[in-house]
Order: C-alpha cells, then sequence, then structure tokens
C-alpha cells in the first residue's frame, strides 16, 4: 500500500518558509528606493513594490509548505494571511500605516491567544507546538507560554513605538534587523528553563513566529 506522507524538512527548510517572505519584503524594498516608479512619489513606490512582493511571497510560501510538507502550520496561514490583507489596504488605500500596523496584531493577536490559555486552563501552545519540546513537563510549557505571551505583548507595543515615530525605511530595517534577532535570542534564553523542566534534545526546537 503506497502512502502520501511527506519526509521531514530541515530546519533551514522551515526558517526559509517562515522568514523568506520577510526577506524577500526587505529586498524589495530596497530595490524600490534605487530605481523608484515613473509618475510616483518615491516613498509611495517603494511602499507598493515592497508590499506587492510581501504578499506575493507570502502566498508562495504557503504553496510550497503544503508541496514539500504536505501541510500548512496555523502560525504559517496566519501570519500570510495578514500580509495578504493588510498589504491589499496598503495598495488600495495607497497608505503604509496599514501594512506597519500588521506585525502589531500579529504579536497581540499570539498574546491574547495565549493569555486565553492560561487564564482558562487550556494548554495552547502545547497543542499548537505537538511534540516540537519532547519530555517537556506541564510546568515547562505553563512556563513557557508565559514568558511568550509577555514577550509577544512587549513586541507589539515597541513595533507601534517604532512605526509611530519613525521613517518607512527605519521600520523596515527594524522588521528584519531588530524584530528578527530579537525573536531568536529570546527563544534562545529560554532553552535553560526549558531543559530544567524536561526538554529533551532529539528534535529540533521549532522556530518562533514571523510577523
Amino acid at each position: 500500500m503506497t502512502t502520501d506522507a511527506k519526509p521531514p524538512v530541515s530546519p533551514l527548510f522551515r526558517m526559509a518558509l517562515d522568514y523568506g517572505p520577510l526577506l524577500v519584503f526587505f529586498i524589495a524594498n530596497l530595490l524600490a528606493s534605487k530605481i523608484g516608479l515613473p509618475d510616483m512619489v518615491d516613498s509611495l513606490a517603494q511602499v507598493i513594490i515592497a508590499s506587492t512582493a510581501f504578499m506575493i511571497a507570502s502566498v508562495v510560501a504557503i504553496i510550497v509548505s503544503k508541496w514539500k510538507t504536505g501541510h500548512i502550520s496555523p502560525m504559517l496561514w496566519l501570519s500570510a494571511g495578514l500580509v495578504v490583507v493588510f498589504g491589499a489596504l496598503t495598495l488600495y488605500f495607497r497608505d503604509d500605516t496599514f501594512i506597519k500596523m500588521k506585525p502589531t496584531i500579529v504579536y497581540a493577536m499570539f498574546s491574547a491567544i495565549l493569555t486565553f490559555g492560561l487564564v482558562t486552563g487550556r494548554p495552547l501552545l502545547q497543542q499548537l507546538l505537538e511534540t516540537a519540546y519532547p519530555g517537556l513537563s506541564a510546568t515547562g510549557w505553563r512556563k513557557l507560554t508565559i514568558n511568550w505571551a509577555i514577550f509577544f505583548a512587549f513586541m507589539a507595543v515597541l513595533n507601534e513605538v517604532v512605526w509611530r515615530h519613525s521613517t518607512w525605511d527605519f521600520w523596515v530595517g527594524f522588521k528584519l534587523w531588530g524584530a528578527v534577532p530579537l525573536t531568536l535570542i529570546f527563544a534562545a534564553a529560554n532553552i535553560p528553563m526549558l531543559l530544567r523542566h524536561g526538554l529533551q534534545l532529539e528534535k529540533d526546537a521549532p522556530l518562533p513566529p514571523a510577523d
């Protein structure tokens, strides 16, 4: 009997799925700042080109994920869906406010969902990540959930502060060189605590969600 099961994917491939669209967004914005478009304000041209590239890359990430892994993670669905929605609003209204607010909404949603799980006694993070943290105790899952809920709330506020008090180019750079490193560093900082609560390093830990 044949099976359609997909082989496991590497951490590098997962990283490409999660952070590839953001890299495309950054590169497209950089190129747009150099070439511009006729009959358009340069800054608006950057927004349109970068946002369009971000939307296309996000859709491609979903397609590739389904093709290569046989499924699409909830976090990828959510992130890509919001990119498409807020990117479309940005293009329609010719206003970069929408795409700038997208990370705030993603972070706030994750924080609210995790907090809801804590309050109601539902291990939502554990259900979402499934067996990604083998051996982790219930106490470990609770602490990890609290940590990420606080971190996402902090990142939501930080994104609001940055985009409201900086230029478009600075905000784009912050997404790639600020938000991503902060998230990866925070994820790594949790590992000692997880090891104290039973984490077995048999499998690759999941990457934190992109914004």
